[in-house]
């Protein structure tokens, strides 16, 4: 018993020190590995380790056997992740105006942690910190883990929801920024949490960022049968909002160049059907949500898209245009 106790410890050991120092820009020779394995008090030999590789191989390890100068070397070729992956990871981490600098920091840790130390030391020293836009809010992890408990089980929940005033201070809007809602589904979109929720009395779903939500409770009561419902089509209502801004959603034609259609496929999908037109321009119908948002991404195009229908919503937008300029309507 001793003994296969012994062997244990000696395959973990010998594993951990594969997947930590080693990788394939980086083997281990053979007498290196047994003077780590020595320095931890484990007896250790060139046969024995060979025997030992063998034996993590056998239970799915890909440890690689390569030269180093004249001697035997090993690594690690099987880990979870790529380098390029690790490095898109860290990337968005930084990215995310969800996190703050904590856990931001706790999170890039924990993934170079994926990697072998040599590979974690690139990994660190290249992240390119540029993200000033970063939440205060520390409960964020409570809050997603929370809303995804009552998300599964289709319960309502009470959100106390906050603004920020021109000092950064909490704003709360309405019964001291209580509400109780139906919550059906957490939607990640333009680097910003969102949690979506039904609202039995307008028959309408209503997002709020999570960055903004200071507590949340579960309630015992279940969420309605049309909050059910609209749950099975959030990624349709995700796609209609356009950027998680509320509005009523309205088919739209949009009118653009060739230089536009990248925009489009960005914005409302690769599915998105495009026709041309007989001026070189082109013509798509989408369903938006009339929104500061959507105005503001028409505005941005300076010309290049025009909205032809419906007659009223082109209207709507060229009162938009006056007021924008300031002249009178």
């Amino acid at each position: 018993m001793e003994r296969d106790k012994n062997r244990k410890l000696k395959l973990l050991k010998l594993l951990e020190i594969l997947q930590r120092e080693t990788d394939e820009q980086h083997p281990m020779k053979t007498t290196d590995i047994c003077r780590r394995m020595e320095d931890m008090d484990i007896s250790c030999d060139r046969r024995i380790l060979a025997s030992e590789i063998q034996t993590l191989r056998e239970q799915g390890y890909e440890v690689q056997q390569c030269q180093v100068g004249r001697a035997k070397g090993y690594f690690i070729a099987d880990r979870a992740f790529k380098v390029p992956e690790l490095r898109m990871l860290l990337d968005a981490v930084e990215a995310s105006q969800l996190l703050t600098e904590k856990k931001t920091q706790e999170l890039k840790d924990k993934i170079v942690s994926l990697s072998s130390d040599k590979q974690a030391e690139m990994l660190k020293s290249t992240v390119v910190r540029f993200n000033s836009a970063k939440s205060t809010n520390e409960r964020i992890y409570h809050t997603i883990g929370t809303l995804e408990e009552a998300i599964r089980k289709k319960k309502k929940v009470t959100i106390r929801y906050f603004h920020l005033n021109e000092q950064r201070e909490k704003v709360y809007r309405s019964e001291n920024g209580i509400h109780t809602v139906e919550p059906i589904a957490l939607v990640y979109n333009n680097d910003k949490y969102y949690l979506t929720c039904y609202n039995p009395v307008a028959d309408k779903n209503y997002n709020y960022r999570l960055d903004r939500i200071e507590w949340v409770e579960i309630l015992k009561e279940k969420i309605s049968k049309n909050a059910i419902i609209r749950s099975r089509s959030v990624a349709k209502y995700t796609a209609q909002v356009f950027k998680m801004y509320g509005g009523e959603t309205v088919k739209v034609t949009l009118v653009f160049d060739a230089r536009m259609i990248d925009y489009i496929y960005e914005k409302f999908g690769m599915e998105t059907k495009i026709f041309p037109l007989d001026n070189e321009e082109f013509t798509t119908n989408v369903d938006v949500q009339l929104s500061p948002t959507f105005w503001g991404w028409v505005f941005q195009f300076t010309g290049k898209m025009k909205i032809t229908a419906p007659e009223w919503v082109r209207e709507e937008y060229i009162e938009m245009l006056k007021k924008a300029i300031g002249e009178q309507t």
